[in-house]
């Protein structure tokens, strides 16, 4: 019987392992546009008051803020890290949307990745948006591992909550919640790593599968070659 239903297992395997190409696909659509408009935002590419070729060159706002120790990142060679980072950005999210050397696009974008949950979101813990309620808090699953730290996550969720509850009473007394709120509603933004450290995996699982199966110019790439080798 076993036997049986592993071979079953196997079966359906091979029969969807066509379909592998749609994870990475997907990671790549998710990923591309946020790392092409990061990048964009770092460089002088939209600055009209500048000539080429200052405009592949950072912006003097963000070398600033890698290099300013009092309010920025304090990082060595600001100039330089502003411009990799921006160019890694810019240039890797396109090459990961088409899908063209994925993996070796992949890398560098990882390593931005690491520098900013290290250097900007470390200190604010792991939550992008702080939770309102411990009762449905991700902490409340390492709480009940006893994991350090998941009590004291799951206590300022009560005054992010407290907090909030303050904020919407004075909107409601005093500002216009009927426009405040048409867009979505308010949140406290813990700006930790959570983001930073998603897109580190999506990249990583991209450096092992590539760009997919018929899905990126990786693979169209790779069977041209091996065809014309034949």
């Amino acid at each position: 019987m076993l036997l049986q239903i592993h071979a079953l297992y196997q079966k359906i395997l091979d029969k969807i392992h066509v379909l592998d190409g749609i994870p990475p696909l997907l990671f790549r659509l998710i990923l591309a546009p946020i790392m092409i408009i990061a990048g964009f935002n770092k460089l002088n590419l939209a600055n009209e008051d500048i000539s080429f070729p200052s405009t592949l060159l950072p912006d003097s706002n963000v070398v600033a803020w890698f290099g300013n120790s009092e309010w920025g990142l304090g990082l060595p060679f600001p100039d330089l890290l502003a411009f990799l980072a921006g160019w890694s950005e810019f240039l890797g999210g396109w090459l990961i949307l088409i899908g063209l050397f994925t993996r070796i696009a992949a890398i560098p974008l990882m390593f931005t990745m690491f520098i900013a949950a290290t250097t900007v979101h470390w200190h604010n813990g792991w939550f992008a948006i702080a939770p309102t309620n411990p009762d449905t808090s991700a902490a409340q699953v390492f709480e009940w591992l006893n994991i350090p730290g998941a009590q004291e996550s799951l206590d300022n969720s009560l005054e992010v909550g407290e907090r909030l509850d303050r904020i919407k009473g004075i909107v409601s007394e005093h500002g216009f919640p009927d426009y405040l709120y048409e867009k979505g509603s308010i949140a406290v933004l813990n700006n930790g790593i959570e983001f930073a450290a998603i897109y580190f995996a999506m990249l990583l699982s991209l450096i092992f599968s590539g760009g997919g199966r018929f899905v990126s110019v990786d693979f169209w790439l790779k069977r041209k070659l091996v065809n014309k080798g034949n």
